[in-house]
């Protein structure tokens, strides 16, 4: 079940956040693993059984390494146990058919592949479950002692798609004590419609310029076509992935948690090192704690900090999707991060503050092909069109329709990708006080009606994120 779902919208999240609000507080918790473990299940109900399973192994393995946590090499043993054999779930749905595409590449072989479906949310689940058992094994909190609250942390509703990947020890207190106040349900809708518009009225429109461009033949696309298209991919992952970030943080506030921006502007970066400190920032935190910092971070000689940069990168790549032009990404942003912390990093920062952003820009845009294009020769291909190289030209009769058709969506969506608008709104609010409040109400209430008039004239897109 998508966010942005009619059946969802007007049936699912109305029914369950009433639901959730009028519980008895001691019911409050059962009553929303009820309603996650439905929404899970709604798309494929056949992979309910495997993340309990995930979830009863894991609680009951925790609660055994926790008894012998004093016999410190046992209670190691049982913690790489469990990470062992909730990766090798992942690692199996994930990277099945990728592993045996490599080995009938390599030996010639014809192994047949067995067609699974990816296991919805298994990416960001399986990483939550790691950052328990972890969490629980470094004394950072204590196990919870009630297996279904555990469950609640694993499979709750607004994360369980696309994160954000909330750590245990930040969630474990508002599991048991949480309040849902007036001002945080409001805050909640806000960013929840914030969310929708940006997923429908500009992610899905930039996606339909995106695959107008992709559609086009290698040798019948301009240098200027080329550029749209990726610059129209490159804002459509932005709205489609904060959008669904900012309607999962706007859900759990209106259940009463509090959590974390996943976004933080990252197209106004001055470096990709600045990039990946705002973008999808729970996983960059989980990285860095769950395998950066104990690989030793930057604690360590130049040698062994490369090692750990190109570990951490091309495992980021690698979980992003089971296909080598993930892996190159990865390692392209591994190298760049790598190079600005050693030394073009100092060069960098005495340059005027817009050739940083422009620089960050194009080095983020590029990487963008890389993330999208199914394989290297694409990859190269697509290359070639934006540098000219086997372009058709320049500028040609595409790439101006484009231009005419499609301004009126670019310029909102890259002012909308700055702190511009809702600084604005801001200024907004505290000048007029009431008046401003009222004006924006309308605003959103406008938001609201303009997406769910386009989801009622269009195909289902799901979020891009989902996929992974």
């Amino acid at each position: 079940m998508s966010f942005t779902s009619l059946i969802f919208l007007f049936l699912f999240f109305p029914i369950a956040i009433i639901i959730h609000t009028f519980a008895p507080k001691k019911f409050k918790n059962k009553v929303l693993l009820i309603l996650s473990l439905f929404f899970y299940s709604w798309g494929d109900p056949r992979y309910l059984f495997l993340i309990l399973l995930s979830i009863i192994v894991t609680w009951f393995g925790v609660k055994r390494m926790n008894l012998i946590r004093n016999r410190r090499e046992e209670a190691k043993f049982y913690m790489v146990c469990l990470i062992v054999i909730n990766v090798a779930i992942l690692g199996f749905f994930k990277y099945y058919g990728f592993l045996i595409d490599n080995v009938n590449f390599i030996t010639r072989m014809n192994l047949k592949i067995i067609d699974l479906a990816l296991p919805f949310g298994i990416s960001f689940y399986t990483f939550k479950i790691i950052s328990y058992i972890v969490d629980v094994y470094t004394k950072r909190c204590e196990p919870q002692r009630n297996i279904s609250d555990f469950a609640l942390y694993i499979t709750i509703f607004p994360q369980i798609g696309a994160g954000p990947i909330v750590q245990y020890a930040d969630m474990q207190h508002e599991l048991l004590n949480r309040n849902v106040t007036i001002d945080k349900f409001g805050k909640g809708v806000e960013k929840f419609v914030i969310g929708l518009g940006k997923k429908v009225l500009i992610a899905n429109n930039m996606a339909l310029i995106w695959a107008q461009v992709k559609d086009i033949p290698d040798l019948k696309m301009s240098v200027l076509t080329a550029w749209i298209g990726i610059i129209a991919f490159t804002l459509q992952i932005y709205f489609d992935f904060s959008g669904y970030s900012d309607m999962a943080i706007g859900t759990g506030y209106m259940l009463g948690f509090k959590w974390a921006e996943n976004f933080n502007y990252p197209y106004i970066s001055k470096s990709a090192t600045e990039f990946w400190r705002r973008w999808h920032i729970s996983l960059g935190n989980w990285f860095k704690r769950y395998i950066y910092f104990p690989l030793g971070g930057s604690k360590c000689s130049k040698l062994e900090n490369f090692r750990n940069i190109f570990i951490v990168w091309m495992t980021t790549g690698l979980w992003h999707g089971a296909n080598w032009n993930f892996v190159i990404w990865g390692l392209y942003f591994g190298f760049i991060i790598y190079f600005e912390k050693v030394k073009f990093g100092k060069i960098l920062s005495k340059a005027n503050k817009k050739v940083q952003v422009l620089y960050c820009l194009f080095i983020v845009v590029i990487g963008w092909v890389m993330f999208d294009m199914n394989g290297i020769s694409q990859i190269l291909k697509f290359y070639g069109n934006m540098f000219i190289i086997g372009a058709n030209g320049v500028v040609d009769g595409t790439s101006l329709y484009l231009i005419k058709i499609s301004w009126r969506l670019f310029l909102p969506a890259i002012i909308g990708s700055t702190p511009y608008v809702f600084g604005m709104m801001d200024k907004i609010k505290y000048r007029f006080g009431k008046k401003g409040y009222f004006c924006i109400s309308i605003f959103y209430i406008f938001i609201v009606i303009l997406s769910v008039a386009s989801l009622l004239g269009e195909s289902y897109s799901p979020f891009l994120y989902f996929k992974f």
